[in-house]
């Protein structure tokens, strides 16, 4: 875990850029020794954004496995796709 403090962020605005860059993690940031932000590199907010969301589709799909919904072997998911495809739909 990283912690720096706002002044730290203020005065030293490209050194906590770099580190965001290079850690690929989230910098805590603190303000008056308590916590108040997190600042992280852009692309490191989109993995993390992107494993979220598949989160939340794979927990809907265990829900409906759950719930007894109909469910398809992987070779009936190739099938059903290749009949897809072959329709051109």
């Amino acid at each position: 875990m990283i912690i720096k403090s706002s002044t730290s962020l203020r005065n030293n605005y490209g050194a906590i850029s770099r580190l965001a860059h290079e850690k690929q993690e989230p910098i805590y940031v603190t303000k008056n020794g308590e916590g108040d932000l997190v600042v992280m590199s852009i692309d490191a907010f989109e993995r993390r954004e992107e494993i979220h969301r598949l989160r939340a589709k794979l927990e809907t799909a265990e829900a409906s496995r759950l719930a007894g919904e109909k469910t398809y072997t992987l070779e009936e998911s190739r099938r059903r796709l290749e009949d897809i495809y072959e329709r051109g739909v």
